[in-house]
Order: C-alpha cells, then sequence, then structure tokens
C-alpha cells in the first residue's frame, strides 16, 4: 500500500524527507514546468499512475513551495 499525501505539509515531507529531495527554487520550477506541459512523458505516466486530481494538486503544492521560498528570499 502506497502512501498519498493528503496536503501540503504531507507533501513536502514525502518529498524532502522520504524522498531526500531538496526544495531548491531551480528544482520547483522545473517541476512546474513538466507538470503543466500534458504532453510530457512523465507527466503523462504521473497522471496514469495517480489520476488527474492528485495531479492538479501536487501542482498546486510545487506552486506553493515556489511561493512560500519566494516569500522566504525577500526577507
Amino acid at each position: 500500500m502506497s502512501y498519498v499525501p493528503q496536503n501540503y505539509d504531507e507533501w513536502e515531507h514525502c518529498i524532502t524527507v522520504k524522498c531526500g529531495i531538496p526544495l531548491t527554487a531551480d528544482y520547483v520550477a522545473q517541476r512546474i514546468v513538466a507538470l503543466e506541459d500534458g504532453r510530457d512523458f512523465h507527466t503523462e505516466k504521473f497522471i496514469a499512475r495517480w489520476g488527474a486530481a492528485h495531479h492538479a494538486r501536487t501542482l498546486q503544492w510545487f506552486r506553493e513551495a515556489q511561493s512560500r521560498l519566494a516569500g522566504a528570499m525577500s526577507h
């Protein structure tokens, strides 16, 4: 059984702790571009595996991460 995050905090924990991927501005921007491209091979596979609703949530979480990173940089 796989764990699917239900909110931003759970998602961020999965990315940064479980997967060990730092949420850098470059990484987040690259993921947003890929997730916004419905023709991207990995995006197609993501949607096929997890569904359109989870894709939309994940894209929103990346956008939130981008917003938080921008806010942190402006302080």
